[in-house]
């Protein structure tokens, strides 16, 4: 079974990921995070007991808005390096709709992304296959303190008080 990063730790994933395209029945049985657009279309004739579902990251967060939090688990899609879009994804995600279950980066996040991830509100981390998992984990704590607001604290730095 693959392995993810979901709170701080290594664990086992039980989730299956569908592709983009997917059309047909889903599959019973299996936990399962379904395209955003399929569920948008067929959300009315889904009576799955638990699924997730994913937003590419060309895709609107506002077209789940409200609804996210009918969700156990949300994935947002990096499709490269280069592409920063989840980031704000993210953070709308916790920020304007308030969604509390998890938030899984998957595609291609690195590295040195998961710190930045992780201070958007992301908790769980689907890596490559054959990625170094504790060089991941580790790096969810390169840094020990830091200046901005985000997602994982609420204070500037500025505002804090001294420990």
């Amino acid at each position: 079974m693959p392995k993810i990063i979901n709170k701080g730790q290594i664990v086992e994933d039980k989730w299956t990921i569908l592709p983009k395209n997917f059309s047909g029945e889903p599959p019973a049985g299996t936990l399962l995070i379904l395209p955003m657009k399929f569920w948008l279309e067929h959300k009315d004739d889904i009576r799955l007991p638990v699924i997730g579902v994913w937003i590419d990251s060309d895709e609107e967060v506002e077209a789940i808005g409200e609804d996210a939090n009918l969700f156990p688990l949300i994935a947002v899609n990096f499709p490269s390096f280069t592409d920063g879009r989840g980031f704000s994804i993210g953070r709308l995600l916790r920020e304007r709709y308030e969604f509390t279950g998890q938030l899984r980066a998957i595609g291609n996040p690195n590295r040195d992304q998961l710190f930045y991830l992780k201070r958007c509100g992301f908790d769980a981390f689907d890596l490559k296959e054959g990625a170094n998992l504790e060089a991941a984990l580790a790096s969810l704590n390169d840094f020990s303190i830091t200046y901005q607001n985000a997602a994982d604290q609420s204070d500037p730095l500025f505002r804090r008080k001294e420990e």
